[in-house]
């Protein structure tokens, strides 16, 4: 765009320049032959009025030696016959011809022109005086009136371009700065707003951009808070729950029935705590994967032992940070190893594997596979009478993250989902956070 503007003013720029230095520079050479021709015939002129009084050669000689044209050789007077005072540079028939016609006349000669008058003398008889103008005096200062006109020329040429690109630098950086945001925007940054410096109407599609922004964040939150207060719900027949156990037997069954139902209050308490908080914190989150994975892993693992379920976790010695929010990460964890306790027999084995080399989360399974990878895919959709929501979970935040979700078969030929984190792995934490 900045090169298109430079190139607009060039073209404009230019033909402004064309217009009037073209004829200011025929002009100065018309200047220049009117100002030869001028002192030509004033110096004829002065010879004339000599010869008007006298035809003596020795006086006209004298005269001629006191013009300043004259005493540069430029002068001569043909006399009636064949003489010739001065040095002449046009040819006798020529000066026969102005002495015959009585008239003036210039005469084009190779090296300039001669300026030709004719002259009566006191015997009434005709002399021609002779004018040399040379060429360089007809064009003179005409070269250097030229290059002073193309300076000026090229001078504006360039304030224009350079004032054009400094237009088109800030209309560019507003352009980007308002692109940048919107790539951000649908990438998932809500948070992003912009500071559009330039034009008016740059400026004015800024603020339409911060406003639709706003209104985005401000519609999320609601839905959110909609969230939050149907999870709220689900206290009432959790502290029924909790009441009922109360009421049990001290036992082992017991104890671990109540930790469930203290691990399913903590479940509550947090969706309604992460639904509440704004989509803007969100969406700038960062965390561990290695991190995540251990800790839920520490629910899940005492329930695979409380089945008696054998389990496996892999690659938690070393971090694997992603750009994703942790809220979602632990969301998406659950969602696939609560698929494997719900869709799989008790005692089918799994594993869980972070793989920092690659990039990737790999939850395997030793149940019956998923027939068809891309149906369980799709929103709502289950073979196996659930919501059909985990695996959607799942996909929609690695695509949110600019990641993959792949299904395949494990090595008990049970399912294996591949979670590539592609564009969202970042080789060092956030600054200020440990790994």
């Amino acid at each position: 765009m900045r090169w298109a503007l430079a190139r607009v003013a060039i073209a404009t720029t230019l033909m402004v320049a064309l217009a009037f230095c073209i004829p200011l520079a025929i002009v100065t050479h018309q200047v220049a032959e009117d100002r030869a021709m001028t002192q030509a015939r004033e110096s004829a002129g002065s010879i004339v009025t000599v010869l008007a009084a006298t035809d003596d050669a020795v006086g006209v000689r004298r005269a001629i030696a006191a013009d300043k044209v004259g005493s540069d050789g430029r002068i001569a007077v043909h006399m009636p016959g064949s003489d010739v005072v001065g040095t002449s540079h046009v040819g006798k028939k020529v000066i026969d011809n102005v002495s015959e016609s009585v008239n003036t006349r210039v005469e084009d000669l190779a090296n300039g022109v001669a300026y030709l008058r004719v002259a009566l003398l006191p015997s009434d008889k005709i002399a021609v005086v002779e004018v040399y103008v040379p060429q360089e005096l007809l064009t003179k200062g005409v070269s250097t009136a030229w290059l002073t006109l193309a300076g000026i020329a090229i001078l504006l040429v360039t304030i224009s371009v350079l004032m054009a690109d400094r237009l088109g630098a800030t209309v560019v950086r507003s352009s980007r700065s308002l692109a940048r945001a919107s790539s951000e925007l649908g990438a998932g940054d809500l948070s992003v707003r912009v500071r559009t410096k330039g034009p008016a109407e740059l400026t004015e599609a800024g603020d339409a951009f911060n406003i639709m922004a706003d209104r985005i964040v401000s519609m999320v939150d609601a839905e959110r808070e909609l969230a939050a207060d149907l999870s709220h719900r689900l206290r009432t027949p959790l502290t029924a729950l909790r009441l009922d156990t109360e009421a049990l037997w001290e036992g082992p069954d017991t104890n671990r029935i109540r930790a469930s139902v203290d691990a399913l209050e903590r479940e509550v308490d947090a969706v309604i705590l992460g639904a509440r908080r704004s989509i803007t914190e969100r969406s700038v989150q960062c965390c561990d994967v290695s991190q995540v994975v251990g800790e839920r892993m520490r629910m899940w693992g005492e329930l695979a032992e409380d089945f008696g379920r054998e389990y496996e976790v892999v690659g938690l010695d070393v971090p694997l940070w992603v750009n994703i929010p942790r809220d979602d990460l632990i969301s998406s964890v659950d969602a696939l190893i609560g698929n494997v306790f719900a869709h799989t027999p008790q005692d089918a084995p799994f594993r869980v594997e972070v793989d920092a080399r690659e990039g990737a989360l790999i939850v395997s399974d030793g149940g019956g596979g998923i027939a068809n990878p891309a149906e369980a895919l799709r929103r709502g959709s289950s073979s196996a009478g659930s919501s059909g929501l985990g695996l959607d979970i799942v996909s929609r935040v690695a695509q949110s993250a600019r990641g993959t979700v792949h299904i395949g078969r494990s090595e008990w030929e049970g399912a294996r989902i591949v979670w590539d984190f592609g564009a969202a792995r970042t080789s060092e934490p956030p600054s200020g956070r440990a790994p």
